[in-house]
C-alpha cells in the first residue's frame, strides 16, 4: 500500500483572521484526498493589534519582529492563546479533529547574528529563538490516531526560558523534521511577485539561485525577505518543495507552479 503523503500547512496569523473558514475547508478537502497534514501558524497582525491596544510599541527589522519582555507576553496571549484556539475551532468546524500544541519545539536563544535586508551590523531580537528539535513522536501519534495537529510558534529553551520563534522558521525546520512530502506557506499574497500590484509579475516557480537574487537585488521587500531567507535554507537543507500561496492549496500541489509560486533546490 502507497504511503499517504504528508504536507505542512502554515498559516500566517492574517490568514487565521481573515479567510479562516476558506483556508480549514482546504485542509479538510487536501485530507479528504488521502494527504495527512500537520498545521503550523503565526499571529503576527495578532500581536501587533494587542500590543496596540497595550501602548506597546511595535518594532520590526528586516520583517522581524523585536521581541522585548512586554512584548513575548503579547505573543503568549496572541499566538498560543487566540491564535491557537481560533484555529482549532475553525478547522473542527469543518470536520476535522484539530489539536493544538504549544509545547512540541525546543529552542536556543538567538544570538545577535547580521539579518538578510537589515544592514552589516549584528542585531540582537530580544527573547526570540531558533528550533533545535521537534516532539515529531508526538506530532506522529496524533496524525496516526487521525487527529490534525495545530503547531504554535513558540519554544522553549533548556532551561525553561519561552521563545517567540519566526513563524515560517518553525515551518521550514519542522517540515525538514517530519520529512514532509512538500510545505505549503499560506499568506496575504498569490505568490512570490515582482511587483505586488501586479498579479501578472508572480514567480510560477524559483530555485534557490533565483530567490537569492530577489533578496540581494532589493526585488523581495518587508516580509518577503524573511519569508524567502528561511525557505531558501529550508530547501538547500533538503526540503523537497515550498510553496508561497494565498488558496487553492490542492491546485497548487497538483500542478506545480500554476498557482502560488514554488520553491525548488
Amino acid at each position: 500500500m502507497a504511503t499517504k503523503p504528508l504536507y505542512l500547512v502554515k498559516l500566517g496569523g492574517e490568514v487565521v483572521e481573515e479567510r479562516l473558514a476558506e483556508i480549514a475547508a482546504e485542509v479538510a478537502a487536501l485530507i479528504a484526498t488521502g494527504a495527512r497534514v500537520v498545521v503550523s501558524h503565526g499571529g503576527g497582525p495578532q500581536v501587533t493589534a494587542l500590543s496596540a491596544r497595550l501602548g506597546l510599541a511595535t518594532k520590526m527589522i528586516a520583517g522581524r519582529r523585536l521581541t522585548d519582555a512586554a512584548t513575548l507576553e503579547v505573543v503568549q496571549l496572541s499566538i498560543a492563546g487566540k491564535v491557537n484556539v481560533a484555529l482549532q475551532n475553525g478547522l473542527a468546524a469543518a470536520g476535522l479533529r484539530a489539536v493544538g500544541i504549544t509545547g512540541a519545539i525546543r529552542a536556543t536563544k538567538r544570538p545577535a547574528k547580521v539579518l538578510a535586508g537589515a544592514g552589516p551590523a549584528p542585531i540582537d531580537l530580544g527573547h526570540v529563538g531558533d528550533p533545535t528539535g521537534f516532539d515529531v513522536e508526538l506530532i506522529r501519534h496524533l496524525l496516526d490516531g487521525g487527529y490534525l495537529p495545530v503547531v504554535a510558534c513558540l519554544g522553549h529553551s533548556d532551561d525553561g526560558a519561552l521563545l517567540n520563534i519566526n513563524a515560517d522558521l518553525v515551518a521550514n525546520q519542522l517540515a525538514r523534521a517530519l520529512d514532509v512530502d512538500a510545505l505549503v506557506l499560506v499568506t496575504s499574497v498569490p505568490g512570490v511577485m515582482r511587483d505586488l500590484h501586479d498579479p501578472t509579475s508572480r514567480y510560477g516557480t524559483l530555485t534557490v539561485a533565483e530567490g537569492r537574487a530577489l533578496i540581494d537585488s532589493g526585488v523581495a521587500k518587508g516580509g518577503m525577505v524573511a519569508k524567502l531567507d528561511e525557505s531558501l535554507a529550508a530547501i538547500a537543507g533538503g526540503v523537497r518543495a515550498i510553496y508561497i500561496l494565498q488558496r487553492d492549496i490542492a491546485a497548487a500541489l497538483a500542478a506545480p507552479g500554476t498557482v502560488g509560486t514554488v520553491l525548488l533546490p
